[in-house]
């Protein structure tokens, strides 16, 4: 039996042992839209999650999960992989090299273990995919229909990108940075999943050669043994089992900058639904968001005095206030915020109410220290990204 521990010792041996990869059908779960019957299955490292497809494993997190804590476990944190070529029969963490080149004074090839002796640094914050809750567009879009489960917030640890970089030595002229994981196509027109960062970007002092997630190695289905966090962004630059950074001096043109991952060149990222953006820009910053955890849409309460509780979070600028309704938006009352982790973090937020016997339609709003607010009606893309709308919770009290 492969326990925890002996996986986290990152042999080879434990490592290989997991694959080829195996999954275990636990209940199935309907998802609130069309079609919306899924899976849940028990993945190594993992409790059982909802999965939307199987190759390459894209697990979402039950969505009871956000009220256990402000920090998401890494057995319950999702899963997003693009294309199935995942060799995590090889990973091992003596071995593994992360490989920095291009326009570098000083071309390095660094084990973990080079990493975690340089100065490290610790930053709460949520990795969320760029379609989380796509499964709500109306009309419908293509692509993986998540509920809102495509989201966790941890604690990472590793060295900065800044510190790698300037010990390789970026030479003048640099524009961005490739990152590429091992993750690859499993036929050969596929692109590979490269992104980018703008240089100035990368160097920012946050962006993070992450090899630990809540005080544990990072779980393989996360990146083990090193993935890149990019706070404030969108998990499509989090790119997982990382091992080439590439300094070079243009754009990047690759499909995954280029053409995917694109958003409406405007200030809502939206366009009238059906239509298409007539310019588009990669996607980049989350838009603030916010959610009721300690009740799910459809539940049956005990009438009375009872406390809501929910979370909240934004693309770094932080929470300034969360605001509750009981009355379907007549009006507001202002939650309280609880710790703050940090601006990238979940900011969970609480409110007393009373709900009398009947039928009641919960929203929750938050407001960011940068001045955004949720939007009262959904926005809509093509590729169903960023949706921030308020949430609505009906619940029945008796």
């Amino acid at each position: 039996m492969i326990t925890r521990r002996t996986v986290l010792q990152g042999s080879a041996a434990a490592l290989a042992a997991l694959g080829p990869l195996k999954a275990f059908a636990d209940d199935t779960v309907t998802l609130p839209f069309e079609n919306g019957q899924r899976p849940v299955m028990k993945y190594p490292q993992k409790r059982p999650m909802i999965r939307l497809t199987a190759r390459p494993p894209q697990l979402e997190t039950p969505f009871s999960v956000y009220n256990e804590s402000v920090i998401t476990p890494n057995d319950a944190f999702f899963v997003r992989y693009h294309i199935a070529d995942i060799p995590f029969d090889t990973l091992d963490i003596d071995t593994f090299t992360v490989e920095i080149k291009g326009k570098v004074n000083k071309p390095l090839k660094l084990k973990v273990a080079d990493l975690k002796r340089m100065p490290s640094i610790e930053i709460v914050a949520v990795n969320q995919c760029s379609g989380n809750s796509r499964g709500f567009s109306e009309p419908r879009v293509p692509g993986g229909q998540s509920a809102n489960g495509a989201m966790g917030n941890a604690r990472w640890r590793g060295v900065a990108l800044k510190t790698v970089l300037d010990m390789a030595g970026v030479q003048a002229g640099a524009k961005q940075v490739t990152l590429n994981g091992l993750d690859g196509p499993v036929i050969e027109p596929t692109p590979d999943f490269i992104k980018a960062l703008d240089i100035d970007h990368a160097r920012d002092g946050e962006v993070m050669l992450a090899y630990q997630m809540n005080g544990a190695d990072l779980p393989i289905l996360n990146g083990f043994p090193v993935r890149l966090v990019v706070p404030g962004y969108y998990g499509t630059y989090w790119v997982k089992h990382l091992f080439e950074l590439n300094v070079i001096d243009n754009v990047y043109d690759g499909f995954w900058m280029k053409t995917a991952y694109r958003i409406p060149d405007n200030e809502c990222a939206c366009v009238e639904p059906g239509t298409a953006p007539k310019t588009t820009v990669p996607i980049g910053r989350f838009n603030v968001r916010s959610f009721i955890t300690s009740v799910l849409d459809g539940a049956k309460v005990k009438a009375g005095q009872t406390t809501l509780k929910g979370i909240a979070f934004d693309g770094g600028t932080g929470i300034k206030e969360v605001a509750v309704s009981t009355d379907d938006g007549k009006s507001w009352a202002q939650a309280k915020l609880g710790n703050d982790l940090g601006k990238y973090s979940f900011r969970e937020w609480t409110l007393p109410v009373n709900l009398a016997a009947g039928a009641h339609v919960l929203k929750v709003r938050a407001t960011s220290n940068g001045g955004k607010t949720q939007p009262e009606k959904a926005t809509w893309n093509p590729a169903g990204y960023m949706r921030n709308v308020i949430e609505t919770t009906r619940v029945t009290a008796a």
